[in-house]
């Protein structure tokens, strides 16, 4: 929590704060990531009056992220820009004089998610059949099976299939 009493009873007062970022994990509905590494960063809060504050500032997390394809842990840095216009009467991120830092940086987080993480842009994947990282070795299952998505492809081939 960050002690904002200076910039809230200061109409048109503006703060620089260097901010520590405490959380270890960021967990949302899709899944639960792990914070690997946390940089100082900073934060201006600027009273523009009428009960109203301007937040900016820039924030780097290191978070790991599962590979899309083989499910291994990848390291990707977050670089959170919060832009925000807070009304004191109604936000999610302060409460009495204090703000919220770690909520405000777990939603701007979600802000720059990347759309999809791969360790390696020729990376594998996982085996259908057992689940083996492809990455690792070839697996012992018959490589001739087809991807299940294309057996109604097959059975249409088939039932056309010349005698």
């Amino acid at each position: 929590m960050l002690d904002l009493t200076d910039v809230i009873l200061n109409d048109g007062k503006t703060v620089q704060y260097e901010i520590f970022p405490e959380m270890d994990m960021l967990s949302y509905r899709f899944g639960s990531f792990p914070v690997t590494e946390k940089q100082p960063g900073t934060l201006e809060v600027e009273n523009t009056g009428d009960h109203k504050l301007i937040v900016s500032g820039e924030i780097e997390l290191e978070v790991e992220i599962p590979c899309a394809r083989c499910l291994e842990g990848v390291s990707r840095r977050l670089k959170i820009r919060p832009e925000l216009d807070l009304d004191l009467k109604e936000n999610d991120y302060i409460e009495g004089y204090y703000l919220n830092v770690d909520q405000l940086i777990h939603d701007e987080a979600l802000l720059v998610w990347p759309e999809r993480v791969l360790c390696r842009d020729d990376c594998r994947g996982l085996c259908i059949k057992c689940g083996k990282n492809l990455n690792l070795g070839a697996c012992s299952c018959t490589q001739t099976d087809l991807d299940p998505r294309m057996a109604k492809v097959l059975d249409i081939f088939s039932n056309y299939k010349e005698v």
